[in-house]
């Protein structure tokens, strides 16, 4: 089924089903990983809302979620600067972070934010990300929990959006190259 969201096409690429099994299985690692250490997962938004909410509410150990807003897209393209809207409150000195993303890709958002992360002196740092974009990649980012790697291909759903539409979609779809 072929999606139009504003001027552009998409088409079904990962399914709610396929992205449901996969978070199960990083939420299940995890537990593994954090047991009786009591996580602060830092969500990213927007895009990452949907994800975020999805693994957390797979998550069985005690673990406390925050948001804060970044962002470096407009349209389908990344504009290079990084953009803090609403930041955090939360101490992080000793504890351990995970970090929620929706999707790297450049690295740049996370290359300028974790510097800062860092200088608050958690006692570790991790990212989770839904999707990862090898190809794109320009800042290397290490991602500990990742969904799925994907093609450097405009995608959309699942908290994904295209100039603010599209995020409500379950499925993640592919931008159709006309």
């Amino acid at each position: 089924m072929i999606i139009r969201v504003h001027d552009k096409k998409f088409k079904p690429y990962i399914s709610a089903q396929e992205i449901t099994t996969r978070i199960q299985k990083l939420a299940e690692e995890i537990d593994i990983d954090y047991k009786d250490k009591r996580p602060l997962f830092i969500a990213i938004l927007n895009g990452s809302f949907m994800f975020a909410s999805e693994l957390f509410k797979y998550i069985k150990i005690d673990a406390e979620i925050s948001f804060i807003k970044l962002a470096s897209y407009k349209g389908t393209k990344s504009t290079g600067n990084v953009i803090t809207s609403i930041g955090m409150d939360e101490p992080l000195k000793g504890r351990h972070i995970i970090i929620i993303e929706d999707i790297v890709d450049t690295g740049k958002t996370l290359s300028q934010f974790l510097p800062q992360l860092s200088d608050q002196q958690p006692a570790s740092l991790k990212i989770a990300s839904l999707l990862h974009k090898p190809e794109a990649m320009v800042h290397p980012i290490k991602i500990d929990y990742l969904g799925f790697s994907v093609p450097n291909k405009f995608l959309l759903g699942f908290g994904l959006d295209y100039d603010g539409l599209g995020r409500n979609s379950a499925d993640i779809l592919q931008l159709i190259d006309e």
